[in-house]
């Protein structure tokens, strides 16, 4: 067995437990706040004044993924909460249709240049991280620096170095074929609660995990994770000039702290200005199972 594929299930499996999740939300649940722009993809909401950072979450999670460190970026920052149509129990807009990734890039560009940010420190986590460099690839200019949080330049890698796209294609369209076929059914309640505690280690965290992926509308989970397998940008590593930190975390479980190391050094070995900066005790959303430590490589990336 790969030695990369633990990390794989626990990953991917937020992925497919959306096969059950999903159901049609009261027309209250999709109002707007006041201090909300929406656009065709994504809607944002700013807080606070200073140089601007971007916070952009991952597959199926609100903005609110980002609570515990929004409020104090906010005391010297412009901070820009995004989050995409559909994952927080919002009007999906045009996210029912496919090219939700790159309409996405268009609209945080289109946001960035209306409100000139360029130069802009973004920071995103899990799919936001694959956002974060599409943009910083299709638009230099937006993205002054980078802040990645455990994601790849391409997640079929997990199932092996030699993955590729095509190969990672027929599973990921089956993979998306469910999840759009499981909205408007009752959730698995016993898949929900195995895969936040995949993704999560703190009992806290879970339950965060598990009210999020019951918000989120599976047709646009299922394409947006579609177009992630889909996407391969290790070529482009060695041109994207922007300076990166990936965050990574590692437990004693999966990923052990060897395995993490291996696979993020390798990912990203081509990218010219790269740092690494790892987080133990931690699952995926390392935001929430180790606020304080992320806190502190969050202060880390902005002062560099």
């Amino acid at each position: 067995m790969n030695r990369m594929f633990p990390i794989a299930v626990a990953l991917f499996a937020c992925f497919i437990a959306h096969e059950s999740h999903g159901r049609p939300l009261a027309p209250a649940a999709a109002a707007a706040t006041a201090a909300e722009v929406r656009m065709d993809h994504i809607s944002i909401v700013a807080m606070g004044k200073g140089s601007p950072v971007i916070l952009i979450p991952g597959l199926s999670s609100p903005r609110a993924v980002w609570d515990g460190a929004a409020p104090n970026l906010a005391k010297t920052h412009r901070v820009i909460l995004v989050q995409v149509n559909g994952f927080s129990g919002d009007d999906a807009g045009a996210n029912l249709k496919p090219g939700i990734l790159d309409g996405v890039v268009a609209d945080l560009d289109a946001y960035i240049v209306k409100n000139k940010l360029q130069g802009a420190a973004v920071v995103g986590h899990s799919m936001g991280g694959l956002l974060g460099m599409m943009l910083a690839k299709a638009h230099p200019g937006d993205v002054g620096k980078l802040m990645i949080v455990d994601s790849l330049p391409f997640y079929g890698m997990l199932f092996g170095p030699t993955a590729t796209t095509a190969m990672v294609q027929p599973q990921a369209a089956m993979m998306r074929d469910k999840m759009i076929a499981g909205y408007g059914k009752p959730a698995d309640a016993a898949n929900v609660e195995g895969v936040a505690n995949a993704l999560a280690l703190k009992p806290g965290s879970r339950e965060l995990v598990k009210g999020w992926m019951a918000a989120a509308d599976p047709r646009v989970s299922g394409e947006a994770m579609y177009e992630d397998l889909q996407t391969d940008l290790r070529a482009d590593m060695a041109g994207i000039k922007t300076p990166m930190t990936i965050v990574y975390p590692w437990n004693d479980a999966r990923p052990t702290k060897p395995i993490a190391d291996t696979l993020y050094k390798a990912a990203y070995a081509a990218a010219p200005h790269m740092t690494y900066v790892d987080i133990g005790d931690a699952a995926h959303f390392v935001m929430l199972d180790q606020p304080e430590a992320f806190a502190k490589a969050l202060d880390a990336f902005l002062a560099s």
